[in-house]
C-alpha cells in the first residue's frame, strides 16, 4: 500500500514555501518529526535541543526506525510494526494525519522516517533543504506531545525486497552510495567492498542542488532515466544499511516513479553474506 491518492495528500519532497502554506491553511493534523542524526553521534537530541522547528518532536533514527544491527538483516533493520507504530503514538503521530520530517544535513536521516510512512500508506513529506530552508524562528523546547493513536501495520511485500529478489536480477538494482565505495575502492563500514552485480550507481547526494535542495522533478526524472528507470521495469534501491536508499526512492517517486522498492538490508547484509558474489569497478558486472 503507498500513500493514499487524496486531494490534499502530501508529494513526497516538500518545499518550505508549500509547509508554510499548509500550517497557515490548517486542515488535518499535521505532524513535524525532527530527526537529526548522523553515524558519529554529532547529531541528534542535543542539537535538537539547540533549535528546531516550532511543534517539532524529536524521533531517534537508530533506536526508534531501526530494529538492531544483525548480520543477516542489516545495520538498520526495519523496525518490527509494533515498535514503529509505539514510536509514533509516542511522537504524537495519529491516524490520517499528514507528517512533515526533516533533518540539518542532506535529507537522508529524515528521508527514511518519511518512506517508512509512505510505505505503510500515512501521507509523509521530506522538507526540500531541511533546518536550513526554514527563514523563521527556532525553539529550544523539548516537545512532549499527547500520545497518538496509530496502529501497527506490516511492511508490505510491494515496498520491501528482499536480497534474493535483488539477486533475481528481474528488477533494475540502484546502489545509492558514494561512487568511491560503489567502486570498491574504499569500505569504512561493512565486511567487504563493491557492489551488488549488475547495480546501477546513483549517488542520493545527486538528488540535491547546490542550495542543498532537491532538484525540480523533471531533472530528477532525466537523472533516473539515464540510470535506466522506466515504467515498464521495477526498481529496487539499496545503500549502506538502508537509509540514504530511501532519498532515491523518494526522489524517484517525486519523479513519478511507481514501481520502486527497498532493499532494507542493503550492502551491510549483502556483503556479510559469503555466498552473494561482489562486483567492483566503475561498470555495472552482471
Amino acid at each position: 500500500m503507498t500513500t493514499p491518492q487524496t486531494p490534499d495528500a502530501l508529494p513526497p519532497i516538500l518545499e518550505v514555501a508549500q509547509l508554510h502554506e499548509l500550517l497557515e491553511r490548517g486542515g488535518r493534523p499535521l505532524h513535524l518529526l525532527d530527526v537529526r542524526w548522523s553515524l558519529d553521534g554529532s547529531r541528534g537530541r542535543g542539537t535538537y535541543l539547540e533549535g528546531h522547528l516550532p511543534g517539532a518532536v524529536y524521533v531517534d533514527l537508530e533506536t526508534e526506525l531501526a530494529a538492531p544491527a544483525r548480520p543477516e538483516a542489516g545495520r538498520h533493520p526495519l523496525p518490527e510494526p509494533e515498535d514503529f507504530a509505539a514510536a509514533l503514538r509516542r511522537a504524537g503521530v495519529t491516524e490520517g494525519s499528514r507528517v512533515v520530517a526533516y533533518d540539518d544535513t542532506d535529507g537522508a536521516p529524515a528521508g527514511r522516517l518519511v518512506w517508512m510512512l509512505r510505505a505503510l500508506g500515512h501521507d509523509a513529506a521530506l522538507l526540500s533543504g531541511g533546518l536550513a530552508a526554514w527563514e523563521g524562528e527556532l525553539s529550544a523546547l523539548d516537545v512532549a506531545p499527547p500520545a497518538g493513536d496509530v496502529g501497527p501495520r506490516p511492511w508490505p511485500a510491494s515496498q520491501v525486497a528482499t536480497a534474493d529478489e535483488v539477486a533475481a536480477g528481474a528488477a533494475l538494482v540502484l546502489d545509492a552510495r558514494a561512487p568511491e565505495r560503489y567502486r570498491g575502492e574504499v569500505e569504512p563500514i561493512d565486511p567487504r567492498a563493491g557492489h551488488v552485480p549488475g547495480a546501477v550507481n546513483v549517488p542520493f547526494a545527486g538528488n540535491l542542488g547546490a542550495d542543498g535542495r532537491f532538484l525540480d522533478a523533471r531533472e530528477l526524472r532525466s537523472r533516473f532515466e539515464a540510470a535506466g528507470a522506466g515504467e515498464e521495469r521495477e526498481t529496487i534501491v539499496y545503500c549502506g544499511s538502508g537509509v540514504t536508499a530511501t532519498h532515491d526512492l523518494l526522489a524517484l517517486q517525486h519523479a513519478g516513479f511507481e514501481r520502486v522498492r527497498l532493499f532494507p538490508g542493503s550492502w551491510s547484509q549483502w556483503s556479510a553474506d559469503p555466498a552473494r558474489p561482489v562486483a567492483t569497478g566503475i561498470r555495472p558486472a552482471g
